[in-house]
């Protein structure tokens, strides 16, 4: 067995709403995560309070500025809390499936529920790279408000790898 450690997975968030124009889509890096590799087992395991909040996306590029350390503070406590990812009771998310070819399908667990999941990888220079959107609500996770729904993220995350595969 195999066991990657060694990569970056990133979420983006996409905001909408009527103040959505003073808001910001988002990426976060999620730097504490093990992907274990057994013939065509694959199982992963992340620790969501490791979330790091990178910055604001604009016109597909990361600005780090784009968002104060004391709102990156506020997202993060929202992230980890008890309104979406809740760690204190889920201190990890999980992924258990198998590779058919160039796709990996399997089930994620996620704050206690689980959904099916499948995703295509690409495999070259001895990196594993793919990406998928999850639905936050397929997991009871209601998409985050603020200004009493003025501003809110859609139920929509992109996720992305780059990992490096063993040697």
């Amino acid at each position: 067995m195999d066991t990657l450690t060694d990569g970056t997975i990133h979420v983006f968030t996409f905001k909408e709403g009527l103040l959505s124009k003073v808001a910001h889509d988002l990426r976060l890096t999620l730097p504490r995560f093990e992907i274990r590799l057994d013939g065509d087992a694959v199982e992963a395991t992340a620790w969501p309070a490791s979330l790091v909040v990178d910055g604001a996306m604009e016109d597909g590029r990361l600005r780090p500025d784009g968002v104060s350390a004391k709102d990156k503070g506020d997202i993060h406590g929202n992230a980890t809390g008890p309104k979406i990812l809740d760690v204190a009771r889920h201190p990890t998310l999980e992924f258990r499936g198998r590779r058919r070819g160039d796709r990996v399908e399997g089930t994620l667990r996620l704050v206690g529920r689980e959904a099916p999941l499948a995703f295509g990888v690409t495999e070259a220079g001895g990196r594993a790279t793919g990406g998928f959107e999850l639905t936050p609500s397929r997991f009871g996770i209601k998409p985050f408000k603020a200004l009493m729904g003025a501003i809110r993220l859609q139920d929509r995350l992109r996720v992305t790898f780059d990992v490096a595969l063993p040697g």
